[in-house]
């Protein structure tokens, strides 16, 4: 089992936070104007669009590995659709560039079989908050 851990701690002098997981760093802020934001970070909204397409990215490139495939180039845009605070759906658009011979439909459909996020946005799972 792996365990990912990240906290986040309030950047002095503002209202937003960084957040930090291993060596990498985000800002997270409200946008300007809304609940004391300054537009400093992106909303959670944008953090689960960005895990969301962020993990398919990656999962393209781990099948691709594991296949001994070829990929030139990954693209995936994620839509996350929000009414009320609560997320309703996500669109997600990928296109891989590959070399002649490669399957880029069945690396597409294994990636989205084994992505850890969208299995998690798609199932579900308990969170304990303390």
């Amino acid at each position: 089992m792996t365990t990912v851990e990240a906290a986040f701690r309030t950047i002095p002098g503002t209202q937003a936070a960084e957040g930090r997981t291993g060596g990498h760093a985000v800002v997270v802020d409200r946008p300007a104007g809304v609940a004391g934001g300054a537009g400093a970070g992106m909303n959670g909204g944008q953090l689960l669009a960005l895990a969301i397409g962020g993990c398919l990215a990656n999962d393209v490139r781990y099948v691709a590995a594991i296949r001994n495939d070829t990929i030139d180039d990954v693209q995936v845009d994620v839509s996350v659709e929000i009414d009320n605070g609560l997320v309703t759906s996500a669109d997600v658009a990928i296109r891989l560039s590959v070399p002649e011979g490669v399957n880029a439909a069945a690396l597409i459909d294994e990636a989205v079989e084994v992505s850890t996020v969208l299995a998690a946005v798609r199932n579900g799972f308990p969170v304990t908050v303390r």
